[in-house]
């Protein structure tokens, strides 16, 4: 089992390693330095906010479930964290490139990751034409955590997880009604 695990880490330090550094352009560090601001808490957080603001009836609605799913998605990145206590590449493997500010929490989950699939989820389940923009500016955001140095491919996979599941529940289950 553990010539596995060792196998499995091995080949996500690959292909982290090829987003990290092979990849370097200046183009691509100004596009991922500027999307990975939309899965942070400010970015998330007012964008569900000025939909909220400004959207009528069902589009107030699925900002109120993206918000709901927003927060309850941290309870398991939070969690995850706290028992799963990985540190980040930039502090693991010597050569990473880094770009944007560090950061001193654990790396399992993508915060930022969870918070864009989490917020995406119930408005591409309301309007699935939306994923036409959304699911690219997601899977954006997911990259650039490895791009900028701050996660490994399964930390982005996890947060992508957390974040679709929790936006689906809380599109379907927790608040499937409109105002």
């Amino acid at each position: 089992m553990a010539k596995v695990i060792n196998w499995l880490h091995e080949r996500e330090c690959s292909v982290f390693q090829w987003v990290n550094s092979k990849c370097q352009k200046s183009a691509l560090s100004m596009y991922f330095m500027s999307i990975t601001h939309l899965g942070g808490a400010t970015g998330s957080i007012g964008i569900c906010l000025l939909v909220l603001v400004l959207g009528t009836g069902d589009l107030r609605n699925i900002a109120v479930q993206s918000l709901l799913a927003l927060t309850i998605s941290h309870i398991p990145v939070q969690l995850s964290k706290k028992i799963y206590p990985r540190k980040r590449p930039y502090m693991v493997l010597p050569e990473t490139i880094t770009i944007s500010r560090l950061l001193k929490d654990h790396s399992f989950p993508s915060g930022h990751t969870t918070a864009t699939f989490s917020v995406t989820t119930p408005l591409i389940l309301w309007n699935p034409l939306l994923s036409i923009v959304l699911i690219p500016i997601s899977f954006s955001v997911a990259i650039s955590r490895m791009y900028l140095g701050m996660h490994y491919p399964s930390d982005v996979i996890g947060g992508m997880l957390i974040g679709t599941v929790t936006g689906w529940l809380v599109h379907f289950y927790l608040f499937p009604f409109s105002f």
